[in-house]
Parts: structure tokens; C-alpha cells; sequence
């Protein structure tokens, strides 16, 4: 028997050998239904066509007997619809590879699927702080990030979407300002129109700021109330007086416009959940943002983690639409090792376990403009953002303290190279000299 593993190669394999049958349709689509198993989707056209019917139905049979359990009987493997658009709307959808005419959907329990890719954001710069696992001080590095920024001048948006693990909020505030709602508390009470009531309690203004301002929407308020019934319910989508859905990842769309709307910020800075879930997959895809973050460390279970997400989205076909958007950002580089020498080794991982057959392209002598680095590339995406362990900020319920008498200079020590380089890269200057113990690696 096969696994579910096995369903996409074999069916490959299947419908390669009838390639020319398969060329002389005008779509096929493989659908894995919740529980794992196929059927066919096909014009409905090919019902009326006895004999290209019967073609699919062989192909289908070969195809059932090669995956079970993970297909139907050919009596009910097989659908015919009138278009592929109608077949593949609200679900994440991709081209089989080296097949034009041939795509996958898989119906999955959850809304996030990775795969669907939105534009990048045309107002305020959105920079998404993600991580495979937790504990790589993520959330520490953005609240640095958005101090440092308020110092320059700039006027910061701080979102925090770890929604099932919060607390960015008492980094930057003290419990007395922190607002009366958040993110949790707006996404329930859209459901029923009432999102206004709470949407001007879910800011706060935090006092680190000095030359900037630094407006900081939570994930809670400061009394979190029914905090686990309220966060069963954001997922949900919004029906309208129209029956229409409205996902919960375009009702966090929706807020974030009202956001900077109102705030008109000059950046935005949002905290992902760690992990491939719900709430990483809205935050890295569907939000628009300008700059992905991939904090890691130098272990098999980060490059494995990112490994996953990242041959998914080459799977897809989608890697285009993202790659340059993303960047390795290397957390915690020990005090106790030599930090050329390990930000060496992790450039070496980020590429050739990461981006070199995932996301560059292939390069041709005759080819100019192909989106490639070599592995010493300074402007590289694999090429880490250092952020230096220390442990005065190891604690994050300490930051808010640490941040209100620290100088400039322990904050350059430990963020300088993340910071200086966020803030050059969109162009507002260096921030930070770029250097590691004096010199680039």
C-alpha cells in the first residue's frame, strides 16, 4: 500500500504515460480531499465524449489501483465539472509539475495552505518577524528593531500575531498602558459588525520612543477575559448579508489597511507565530509583506523546518512570487564561538540546504538576468542578519525595563547588524554600521 507521499510521484508516473491523452484535454485536476484520497476533476465535456471518458476512467483505474487507500472507486473517482475556476476556488491549488494542463488541489482542514502568495503592500513597508521554531528571540529583535527606528525619527507599527503565544506587548509597554483590547478582541467582534466598538482601545503608544512614536496593537487586551473561547473564533470567516465568505486572514487584511489608515505609519513590524500553522501562513503570505525575516539557528531542525515551507512553495510554483522578499536572519550567535566562524557555517547551510535549488535559478552562460547568488554574495538572501546572544535580553518580560535606561551601544552590540541593515534597505540610511567584530564575514 501506499502512503500519502507516494499519491503526487505515482500519479506523475500514471499520467506521463499517457501524456498525449492528458494534452487532449482542456484541464485535469487531482483532487486529495480532506481525508487524504483522489478523485479526478474533469470538463464535463468528457462525459458526453464516450470515448475520451472511457480513456479517463482507465486512467483514473490504473491510478486507484497504484495509491490505495488513498482513492475511490472509479464510480465515484471521477467528476466532471464546467470549469476548473469554479473547481478550484478558496482552495489552494498548484500546476503538477511538467504538466501544463494538469493541477492539484488539496481541500485541507485549515485555511492556511502557503501557497497563495498576495502582492506586496503599496503603502507602509510590512516586515514580518517569522521563525520555524520558538525561543530564538524573534520577538526580543523586533521590539530592538522598533526602538531603534523610533530613535531615527520614524513612526512604527508593532503588530503582535502570535496569537496562541503572546506577550510582545510587555516588551514596549508598561501594564498601565497597555490598551483595554486586542488583535483577538477585533477579530471576534467583526463577526458581528461590531469591530469599530473596540478598534480605538487596541492601540497604545509606547513611552521608548523619542523622536518617533511606536503605536503597538496586541494580540489581548490588558484583561485577556475569555481569552481561549475568543481565539476558537478569529479563524472563522465572515458571512455577509450577501451569503459571501470572507476568509479570517482577508478580515486581518482588512484591519491592518484600517490600521495604517488611521496611524499612518512609515513601517510596520509584525510577529508571526512560529511554526507551519494558521496564523505563520497568513502572516508570511497573505499580508502583503514587503520583507520576510527567517530567524534560525545553526541546527538540523531549523534547516529541516525551512526546508519543508521552502519546497513547498517550489512545488507550487509560487517561489517566484515570494524569493525576494525573504531573508535569513541568524538569532542567538553564541558569545562562546568565534562569530565569523559561525555565521560562516550558517551562510553555507541557508544556501546549499535552502536557497541554491529551491529558489535561485538555474544560470546559463547566455543567460543575464536569471535570480541567482553565489554563496560569498554580500547582498545574498542566505547571507545572515546577525543577532548576537546576550543575556540581558534573554528574558522578554525584562525588555520593556531594559529599554528605558539601555544606551544606544548595547543595543548596537547585540541588533546592530539586523537593525542596520532593515534600515538600509529601505533606504533611510545605515542605522548601524554593518559589521561583525569589525569586519563582514
Amino acid at each position: 500500500m501506499t502512503t500519502f507521499d507516494q499519491i503526487l510521484p505515482e500519479a506523475s508516473a500514471i499520467l506521463g504515460a499517457h501524456r498525449e491523452e492528458i494534452q487532449s484535454l482542456d484541464w485535469l485536476v487531482i483532487n486529495r480531499d480532506l481525508n487524504g484520497r483522489v478523485r479526478f476533476i474533469v470538463p464535463e465535456s468528457v462525459e458526453r465524449e464516450a470515448s475520451v471518458r472511457i480513456v479517463i476512467e482507465t486512467i483514473y483505474r490504473e491510478l486507484a489501483e497504484r495509491i490505495a487507500p488513498h482513492a475511490y472507486p472509479v464510480t465515484s473517482g471521477i467528476l466532471y465539472e464546467p470549469s476548473r475556476d469554479t473547481v478550484c476556488m478558496g482552495a489552494a491549488s498548484y500546476p503538477l509539475e511538467e504538466f501544463d494542463r494538469v493541477w492539484v488541489i488539496d481541500r485541507l482542514a485549515t485555511e492556511g495552505n502557503w501557497a497563495s502568495i498576495a502582492p506586496e503592500a503599496q503603502g507602509s513597508p510590512r516586515v514580518v518577524f517569522f521563525s520555524i521554531k520558538g525561543g530564538v528571540g524573534r520577538s526580543t529583535a523586533l521590539a530592538a528593531t522598533a526602538w531603534k527606528l523610533a530613535q531615527l525619527g520614524k513612526r512604527v507599527l508593532v503588530l503582535d500575531l502570535d496569537l496562541e503565544s503572546p506577550g510582545l506587548s510587555t516588551s514596549l509597554l508598561p501594564p498601565e498602558r497597555q490598551p483595554t483590547y486586542g488583535i483577538t478582541d477585533w477579530l471576534v467582534e467583526d463577526l458581528v459588525d461590531n469591530g469599530d466598538t473596540v478598534l480605538e482601545s487596541m492601540i497604545a503608544t509606547s513611552e521608548l520612543s523619542r523622536d518617533g512614536e511606536i503605536y503597538v496593537v496586541p494580540a489581548h487586551g490588558a484583561k485577556p477575559g475569555e481569552y481561549i473561547a475568543k481565539l476558537g473564533r478569529v479563524w472563522m470567516p465572515k458571512v455577509g448579508s450577501d451569503g459571501m465568505h470572507e476568509p479570517w486572514s482577508a478580515r486581518l487584511q482588512r484591519l491592518l489597511r484600517t490600521l495604517e489608515e488611521r496611524i499612518q505609519p512609515d513601517i510596520m513590524l509584525i510577529d508571526s507565530r512560529a511554526g507551519i500553522d494558521e496564523v505563520a501562513s497568513s502572516c508570511v503570505t497573505d499580508l502583503g509583506a514587503n520583507l520576510i525575516l527567517l530567524f534560525a539557528l545553526d541546527g538540523s531542525q531549523t534547516w529541516n523546518g525551512y526546508r519543508i515551507l521552502f519546497d513547498h512553495w517550489r512545488r507550487a510554483g509560487v517561489a517566484e512570487q515570494i524569493r525576494e522578499r525573504l531573508q535569513i536572519v541568524a538569532a542567538l550567535v553564541p558569545a562562546h564561538a568565534s562569530p565569523t566562524d559561525y555565521l560562516a557555517a550558517m551562510r553555507e547551510h541557508a544556501y546549499y540546504d535552502l536557497f541554491l535549488y529551491t529558489m535561485y535559478d538555474e544560470v546559463t552562460a547566455a543567460e543575464t538576468d536569471a535570480w541567482s547568488f553565489d554563496l560569498g554574495s554580500e547582498d545574498a538572501p542566505h547571507r545572515p542578519w546577525a543577532v548576537r546572544w546576550h543575556s540581558g535580553f534573554a528574558a522578554l518580560q525584562t525588555l520593556h525595563g531594559r529599554l528605558t535606561d539601555i544606551d544606544d551601544a548595547e543595543i548596537r552590540h547585540v541588533f546592530g547588524d539586523l537593525i542596520g541593515r532593515v534600515v538600509a534597505y529601505f533606504g533611510w540610511g545605515e542605522g548601524y554600521p554593518q559589521v561583525i567584530d569589525g569586519g563582514t564575514f
